[in-house]
């Protein structure tokens, strides 16, 4: 993969997971409503620190672990299940409108003043995170670290910018007291989203196959 494809894959994953509703999501729009829009950029701050930290613990802790072609190769299926997992969730909340933007703000608000502590506390208490890092997440790592450090450097950057993009929106929409989009739109993006989630669970899928028929 190019430099070019890590960034987009890392940025359209990235961007599909920071929009599915969730704690970050409520948080920030509490957020909002009380500091302004500066409550995206401050939440995905806190939240990018603690994916940072997991990724250097991943390169350095694993590196060896990585190399090794049949744990590579299992690594690409079980991060290829689990996205297109996520895509089928995906797909089916938007086919449904099942997924609310107003209706998480109102449910999720976590009232925390710091909100740089608070998106790393909400990110590392979420099992979904947790599942995401441990699955589709790792795959992810270990086909950046192929290009090196720079390739690393590219993924995260592409990874966070999705975040940074959607929650400082987010926030700058509802410190002005107005919804970003309708839920009917967000739906239909959640939807469109979840189709290009399950076209990368079929790329993860055929490269860690293609791996483990090297052995």
């Amino acid at each position: 993969m190019t430099f070019w494809g890590i960034f987009i894959s890392a940025f359209i994953i990235g961007f599909s997971g920071a929009m599915m509703p969730g704690p970050m999501l409520g948080v920030t729009i509490d957020g909002s409503l009380r500091k302004g829009w500066v409550a995206g950029p401050l939440t995905v701050l806190g939240h990018g620190i603690l994916e940072f930290i997991l990724i250097i613990v991943m390169i350095f802790g694993l590196k060896d672990f990585f190399s090794n072609p049949t744990v590579a190769g299992i690594i690409g299926l079980f991060g290829a299940a689990f996205l297109a997992w996520m895509g089928y969730g995906m797909i089916k909340a938007g086919i449904k409108k099942s997924v609310s933007i107003e209706k998480q703000g109102a449910d999720n608000s976590s009232g925390m003043k710091n909100l740089v502590l608070a998106g790393a506390i909400v990110s590392a208490t979420n099992p979904y995170f947790i599942i995401w890092w441990s699955s589709a997440g790792i795959e992810s790592v270990r086909q950046s670290l192929a290009l090196g450090l720079i390739g690393i450097l590219v993924f995260f950057v592409g990874h966070i910018l999705a975040d940074l993009t959607w929650y400082s929106a987010i926030s700058v929409a509802f410190s002005k007291g107005k919804k970003l989009i309708s839920d009917n739109v967000y739906c239909w993006i959640i939807l469109f989203l979840g189709i290009f989630i399950v076209g990368f669970s079929i790329y993860f899928m055929v490269s860690g196959w293609n791996i483990l028929q090297t052995l």
